[in-house]
């Protein structure tokens, strides 16, 4: 692959706690990526506004608040009302395997739980960038 690809990482709802969208953002550097960190407390709509206004591949939400199955389901809606169906949404944090399956299932990439390895979570995407390329 010969473009940098785009990630978006951005903390949804009332979450005080961005040290691991941080890391992983910083991670998503380091693996030659550019990354878009939005910060605190965004909304679903501020999420997909800026990840169509970045025109990124993958947007990455870390959430540890327990609201993940009311945000994941606002963004992925949002994101098909504005024909981003060739952007990932993929995520982080504190969310039970019964609600990973459950969010798979609507179509949310992979969820990676404290302890993921960066390389992996760097890998991962890489290879869906391979696998689903946006400019032919």
């Amino acid at each position: 692959m010969d473009r940098i690809i785009r990630v978006l990482i951005a903390k949804s709802g009332l979450d005080g706690h961005d040290r691991g969208a941080k890391v992983v953002a910083a991670a998503l550097r380091d693996a030659g990526m550019e990354v878009i960190y939005t910060g605190l407390r965004q909304t679903p709509q501020m999420i997909v506004q800026a990840a169509i206004q970045e025109d990124v591949d993958a947007i990455g939400i870390s959430i540890l608040s327990g609201a993940h199955m009311t945000i994941f389901p606002k963004i992925l809606d949002l994101m098909k009302q504005n024909e981003m169906d060739d952007v990932l949404l993929f995520g982080g944090g504190i969310i039970p395997k019964d609600d990973i399956e459950a969010l798979k299932s609507l179509g949310v990439g992979a969820i990676f739980t404290p302890g993921a390895s960066t390389v992996d979570i760097a890998g991962y995407l890489k290879e869906w960038v391979e696998k689903h390329p946006r400019f032919v």
